[in-house]
């Protein structure tokens, strides 16, 4: 390939990507970016390939590189931010992290006459809900240690979890029809939360569980499931979500785990039981021995509850917050046991997995 890289060289990469023949792709990539005019989408396709391979060192070494051709580039920016994440490098990840406020579709930020914070001492502090259930409930840990520290919070969050939320000591404001903003020394958004405290892994103290169903919803729930061994399960995920065909488990695999000795469907829709918002879950979750769910916010509420959960995780666009291939547990969540799958698709190994370590567990919870 000594000729100079036309439109086609790009669009025969893109293809044979899309075919699995990822050497052909590379090759036909890196030719792309000697063309000045093709080399920022060719350098963009790169990483994704790398990625793709799980070569995450090499990805994240040519993410650099198109951030540095690029400067500015939001979508780079936050691809550059998720890979040092991915990574576990949080010091360097977390201050490009940010830069999804400059996405196209970026969180909300509120328009308010004091302040965002920048981490330093403040007395009183608001912060904002956004991006996913899941983010809102693993960022929410960082809520009663700001309390402990005598930090007056008042938390502006979904109404699915306000009630849930409403025991890590905060002032707990639905964020539905029209709200009273309270007045703050300054203001943050909840993902902001490890970037202004400066959470490296070797810091994120085991402060679990943080949170718990409340009362009046475990006396609800106190006669709701029957006795015995009980295994939640969610087998798939929103249909809206960027990676849901991906996460979300094909029928058989699905059928496997409702087919178990005990499960539950923890899926409103596909149980019937009357479960309102995510403190109704929570309670639910208390009565049972052990969750098995697929990435969803469900992973990430067993988690903060401390209850055994065992996470299905795809191949393809695994998030950043379940680390690399080489991590079956969680920094955040030491409740949760991973199961990877090892190549694109292959549910089969993940419950041959499962399988095998079910009695175990069963077991022990006898």
């Amino acid at each position: 390939m000594a000729d100079s890289a036309t439109p086609v060289d790009l669009r025969r990469g893109l293809l044979a990507h899309l075919g699995g023949d990822f050497s052909a792709a590379e090759a036909l990539y890196r030719h792309a970016m000697t063309n000045p005019a093709l080399a920022g989408l060719a350098h963009r396709h790169l990483v994704l390939l790398l990625e793709a391979q799980h070569r995450w060192e090499d990805a994240l070494k040519e993410c650099r590189a198109a951030v540095h051709r690029e400067p500015g580039h939001p979508e780079l920016e936050i691809h550059l931010a998720i890979s040092l994440l991915r990574l576990g490098r949080y010091a360097e990840g977390w201050p490009l992290y940010e830069t999804r406020a400059r996405l196209p579709a970026g969180s909300v930020r509120p328009c308010l006459p004091y302040p965002e914070w920048d981490g330093r001492p403040v007395s009183s502090l608001t912060i904002w809900d956004e991006q996913g259930f899941g983010d809102a409930i693993q960022f929410a840990r960082f809520v009663p240690a700001l309390v402990g520290r005598g930090v007056e919070v008042s938390l502006i969050i979904r109404p699915e979890l306000a009630a849930l939320f409403s025991g890590l000591g905060a002032t707990v404001i639905p964020a539905q029809g029209q709200i009273r903003t309270p007045v703050s020394d300054a203001w943050a958004m909840i993902c902001s939360m490890g970037a202004r405290l400066g959470v490296t892994l070797e810091n994120l103290a085991p402060t679990l569980p943080y949170l718990s169903a409340p009362g009046d919803r475990q006396k609800k729930w106190a006669k709701g499931i029957a006795p015995g061994r009980r295994i939640g399960v969610v087998t798939r995920g929103k249909r809206l979500h960027e990676n849901d065909a991906n996460r979300s488990l094909p029928y058989e695999a699905a059928d496997f785990l409702q087919s178990l000795p005990g499960a539950i469907s923890l899926l409103p829709e596909e149980n019937g039981l009357p479960i309102t918002d995510f403190a109704d879950t929570a309670a639910l979750i208390d009565r049972l021995d052990l969750v098995i769910t697929v990435d969803t916010a469900v992973a990430h509420l067993a988690g903060a509850m401390g209850k055994p959960c065992w996470v299905l995780l795809p191949y393809v666009g695994t998030d950043w917050r379940w680390l690399h291939d080489e991590r079956t547990d969680s920094p955040w969540y030491p409740s949760l046991r991973l199961y990877r799958q090892p190549a694109a698709g292959d549910w089969t190994s993940v419950l041959r997995a499962i399988a095998q370590d079910l009695p175990e567990i069963l077991k022990r919870n006898r």
